[in-house]
């Protein structure tokens, strides 16, 4: 409901909901507040001058109506801003559906995109990739571009990504699996850690030469990659990994039972 306030003739009223509120000055948070407005200028990039970025945007209203980012905003409207995972139904989608999954991250998210991987998701990830390839790719292979650059999320050519909060990797992963409804996929252990191409089953016999004496011994069932030819087995390395996913599902699941016994009690 628009807010009884006077307002100049080129000012507008903006109040968002949610996490996007994380991208706002703490003095407008979870409050209406003024934005100078004179008529030019679309919804998108008003609300990105706030500093909330389009990407993390679920759904725009103005004065009750929804609207999409091309919006011309005029003096004296009031609008609302709402993040993906609240957004009410509108006849007006801001991007289109995406039909999978698959990802590319930025240069700070290294060891991610590994634990990405190791769920089994397509993701693209160079530690000298630049900003305009990363938005690119997203743009050109539909990906969810995930960063911990505001200024890369903002770049107008990308259309589905997010703003990794947490700073600690297992924290991460478990943020992106909330956030994207993520559960590991059917190529879960079989996507090759260091280039993300695909791992085919190899018989011992064919990369015997290849092996380490104690690997030889002990472990008769390999993988290796179709792309670079990196050869994984079940070693110790790959029992860490599987503790770390169950400790990442876990996680999960204890944070949508918390958020759901929270809503029980706030409503």
């Amino acid at each position: 409901m628009k807010p009884i306030m006077a307002l100049q003739p080129d000012q507008a009223l903006i109040r968002v909901y949610g996490d996007l509120n994380d991208f706002l000055p703490l003095h407008v948070r979870d409050t209406w507040f003024v934005r100078p407005c004179r008529g030019r200028e679309t919804v998108k990039n008003l609300i990105e001058t706030c500093g909330v970025p389009h990407p993390e945007i679920g759904a725009l209203l103005i004065d009750g109506r929804p609207v999409d980012f091309d919006t011309l905003v005029q003096p004296g409207v009031a609008i609302e801003v709402f993040p993906i995972a609240s957004a009410p139904e509108t006849p007006i989608p801001l991007r289109p559906p995406l039909d999978d999954r698959r990802f590319v991250l930025d240069t700070h998210l290294g060891r991610l995109a590994a634990y990405l991987r190791m769920l089994g998701y397509d993701c693209l990830y160079r530690n000298d990739a630049h900003d305009a390839e990363l938005a690119r790719l997203a743009h050109e292979e539909r990906r969810i571009l995930l960063t911990r650059d505001l200024g890369l999320l903002k770049r107008s050519i990308v259309i589905h990504g997010a703003f990794v909060r947490e700073v600690i990797p297992l924290r991460q992963i478990v943020e992106v699996m909330r956030r994207f409804n993520l559960t590991p996929a059917p190529t879960v252990f079989q996507r090759c850690m260091r280039c993300n191409s695909l791992t085919t089953p190899v018989s011992k016999a064919e990369i015997d030469h290849l092996l380490e004496p104690k690997t030889r011994q002990y472990f008769d069932t390999f993988r290796r990659c179709t792309a670079c030819g990196k050869i994984y087995w079940q070693g110790s390395h790959y029992t860490r990994m599987q503790a770390l996913l169950e400790r990442a599902l876990q996680e999960g699941e204890r944070h949508v039972a918390r958020s759901a016994k929270r809503e029980r009690f706030e409503g």
